[in-house]
């Protein structure tokens, strides 16, 4: 599964700043482009945390437009696709926790991009859901 945003990498003087169009909350910058890059990826999964922590729909990436991507990793991008399943779906997550069978406290484990997850145990999780994780093979 591969779900990456576009980041645009701004140099000043002394430094270089990382946006993300799409998600305007992850802002974060660099002394290099590779420290920015390096600070963008963290600034990304705390701002996608930050939307599920309040409910909000994940934005879809746009289109590269030629400038760089950061791609989540298939676990963060997993966590992303149920927490977006639940939430087009109405489902809290005492709902989700219900329909898995699970307790509470591993349902927030698994939307929680933070937190540490095998990823199977998300794919089981959107599973139930009738959901599944596509898989792409591409070259580097």
């Amino acid at each position: 599964m591969r779900l990456a945003y576009p980041v645009r990498l701004d140099k000043r003087p002394d430094t270089v700043v990382a946006t993300f169009p799409d998600i305007p909350e992850a802002l974060t910058e660099g002394a290099t482009e590779d420290e920015a890059l390096a600070e963008a990826k963290d600034c990304l999964i705390a701002a996608l945390g930050g939307y599920v922590h309040d409910g909000r729909a994940i934005p879809t990436p746009s289109p590269s437009d030629g400038t760089a991507e950061l791609p989540l990793s298939d676990l963060v991008a997993a966590k992303v696709a149920l927490y977006e399943a639940a939430r087009t779906r109405q489902l809290d997550t005492s709902d989700l926790a219900l329909r898995l069978g699970c307790p509470l406290r591993t349902v927030r484990r698994l939307l929680d991009v933070d937190a540490r997850s095998r990823l199977h145990e998300v794919e089981a999780a959107l599973h139930c859901l009738r959901e599944h994780i596509p898989l792409a093979v591409s070259t580097a």
